[in-house]
């Protein structure tokens, strides 16, 4: 499987590009982590301009299976978090096929 980039890899990464130190860069990225938890809880969405949104949704209660017994279970409603892609950021990494 192949490996992503790191956060010490982002970090310095931004750093470098940015003209700042590894302390200043990484701060930012963890400001921009707590910051979008708190918006998507708060508000329920958070967008990240450029790459995407987080939204919080809600999931209703339904029917499941069991695997290893087959046995029908009643799975609760509860809330979930999902991440959107923006359209820039797909056509750029996965352009569409004509």
């Amino acid at each position: 499987m192949a490996t992503g980039m790191t956060k010490t890899a982002l970090v310095r990464t931004m750093a470098e590009k940015l003209e700042l130190t590894n302390k200043q860069s990484a701060a930012f990225l963890d400001l921009l982590a707590e910051t979008a938890v708190k918006e998507t809880k708060k508000n329920g969405v958070f967008v990240i301009p450029g790459l995407g949104r987080l939204v919080k949704a809600e999931r209703k209660a339904r029917m499941g299976r069991n695997p290893q017994t087959g046995e029908t279970i009643k799975i609760k409603a509860k809330t979930v978090v999902k991440f959107r892609v923006a359209k820039a950021a797909k056509d750029t990494i996965a352009p569409p096929r004509k």
